[in-house]
């Protein structure tokens, strides 16, 4: 409003109020964000009012001398939370504001809402329909009736105003609080819903095939000035939920009819649903005993919180040029434990992979992968690779190698002496390189690989050419997260959306295969915001 009032020719001029706005320092940041917004809007509506200065009176003073067509214009180029202040201007103003124009554009830029409410009135789309769209429960035709309500009688203000603005903090990527187990679940703008997807891995061992998601809650408008929380998690349909916003980056979600949650058969049936979807199979299909005891584990845990969750805000990991691929979201096989969802991130010389879900022995938060993109590896003749011993050989050179370096570190002095004295050179099959040269040359051509016999691999079929192998360590620990430690092991990279590594001491080979879902409102604003979020996911599960 103050805005306007400047550009109409009253209120303080921007100097004026910065002038004040120092002599007060107790003021928080969130006036200081406000006063930013307030001149991104000034200059946006100077902007178009110098553009566009021909189309009104030959000298127009004020935004009132400019025709409506012209406000509209200029008003729908605004951010839409300085809207409802504008309209406080004065009634030619409020007159304008009515546009369905206005809002409808800010709908669609500020959150990207892509259905035409105008449309479906044409259309005659019943709310049924709609609702079939975009999320399709178990639940028998009819109930869809009672559900929703009508959208013909809607406005793109109402929706903007009652639905996508207030609840525009929790768009975006967040990690549950389901004790070492975690989850990801990406909150989204879909038609007129704001739908929370829980992702979930392929069916073990099927690392490639496309991710599962499942709604667990949506918010809707249910009035013309009312939007409500509904909990989707059961197999009733949708019910009566509630969303509280904790603080900044985390929120909790709550359902207020749990008995939808539960089945007539009682737990077995419940338990069944969820191992079928969960896992893709039966018990009885599962011999290996000590799965079946994992599988069991988790269903315990994770039905004991009924959806009522605390969520906290992760991001995707930033972009270089200098990366080795490109950054981002991967499914991996881990053994018994089955797929789990990953996120790798390069930090100059290291590649981290860090668990978004994860299971009793190795918790969702912690660095299950450090790679060391100084120290490359290069694989002998197909013959040599399949002896577990020549593998060992190459990779331990390199482990040695890499614990005299932080030997060194821990003690400078000692380690010039012996420098001084030593010229060996490094291991065989061990390429030397300048630091940081490995990462930042060209890619390698294609060259043969097979895993080493006596490793065992969830997937019997993986890639038989890799571009470049390097050494790095995983994270292993009993259960209960106890006596963990780092175990050198060989980073496998196949192609830009596959890669694997070899645990030497398990013996065993995890395939990981990049996460294809377009995800939005997930960007870290900066390198310090998404390290400092990774040393917190590491501490929520310490």
């Amino acid at each position: 409003m103050a805005v306007c009032a400047r550009l109409c020719g009253a209120g303080q001029s921007r100097r004026c109020r910065r002038r004040q706005r120092h002599s007060q320092p107790h003021q928080d940041s969130d006036s200081d964000m406000d006063m930013d917004e307030e001149e991104e809007a000034e200059r946006v509506v100077a902007g178009v009012l110098a553009s566009g200065a021909s189309a009104g009176p030959p000298h127009p003073q004020s935004l009132l001398d400019l025709p409506p067509e012209l406000l509209v214009e200029i008003f729908s180029s605004l951010p839409g939370a300085a809207l409802p202040n504008l309209a406080l201007v004065c009634k030619k103003f409020r007159q304008i504001l009515n546009t369905e124009t206005i809002w409808r554009r800010r709908c669609t830029e500020e959150f990207g809402m892509r259905d035409d409410l105008r449309k479906m009135e044409i259309l005659g789309m019943s709310s049924r329909d709609l609702y079939v769209k975009r999320v399709n429960p178990q639940v028998k035709s009819g109930r869809f009736m009672k559900l929703l309500p009508d959208y013909e009688h809607m406005d793109y203000r109402d929706v903007f105003t009652h639905l996508l603005h207030p609840y525009r903090n929790i768009l975006g990527l967040w990690q549950p609080d389901i004790g070492p187990y975690g989850g990801l679940l990406n909150v989204v703008v879909d038609g007129l819903f704001i739908i929370g997807w829980m992702y979930l891995p392929p069916h073990d061992p099927r690392v490639e095939d496309p991710m599962r998601r499942r709604p667990l809650f949506r918010i809707h408008m249910w009035e013309k000035n009312k939007a409500m929380v509904e909990c989707m998690y059961g197999h009733k349909g949708p019910h009566k939920g509630d969303i509280q916003t904790v603080k900044k980056d985390e929120f909790s979600t709550k359902c207020n009819q749990t008995d939808h949650h539960r089945m007539p058969g009682g737990r077995q049936e419940e338990f069944r649903t969820w191992l079928e979807d969960e896992w893709g199979r039966t018990l009885e299909d599962i011999f290996h005993e000590h799965m079946q005891e994992l599988i069991l584990m988790k269903f315990i845990y994770t039905s004991q919180y009924d959806n009522c969750l605390t969520y906290r805000r992760i991001y995707l990991p930033p972009c270089l040029p200098s990366d080795l691929l490109q950054p981002g979201l991967f499914k991996g096989t881990y053994g018994s434990h089955g797929l789990e969802i990953i996120m790798l991130s390069f930090h100059g010389s290291k590649a981290k992979v860090t668990k978004l879900t994860g299971d009793p022995n190795v918790p969702a938060g912690q660095l299950t992968l450090e790679i060391d993109l100084n120290r490359p590896v290069r694989l002998p003749d197909l013959e040599h690779q399949r002896s577990m011993e020549e593998l060992s050989r190459l990779v331990l050179g390199v482990h040695e190698e890499a614990q005299r370096g932080l030997q060194a570190q821990d003690a400078p002095s000692e380690a010039a002496e012996v420098a001084e004295g030593s010229d060996s050179a490094p291991p065989a099959g061990v390429e030397d390189v300048e630091p940081g040269a490995a990462a930042c040359s060209a890619a390698s051509e294609a060259q043969p690989f097979v895993l080493p016999l006596g490793v065992m691999a969830r997937n019997e079929v993986y890639p038989r050419t890799c571009k470049m192998c390097f050494y790095g360590t995983g994270l292993i620990a009993g259960h209960g997260f106890t006596s963990p430690e780092r175990t050198p092991g060989l980073f496998v990279l196949f192609d830009d959306d596959r890669f694997g590594f070899i645990w030497l001491e398990l013996k065993s080979f995890s395939l990981y295969s990049r996460l294809t879902d377009q995800l939005s409102h997930a960007q870290a604003p900066s390198m310090e915001h998404f390290e400092a979020m990774l040393r917190n996911m590491q501490s929520w599960t310490s």
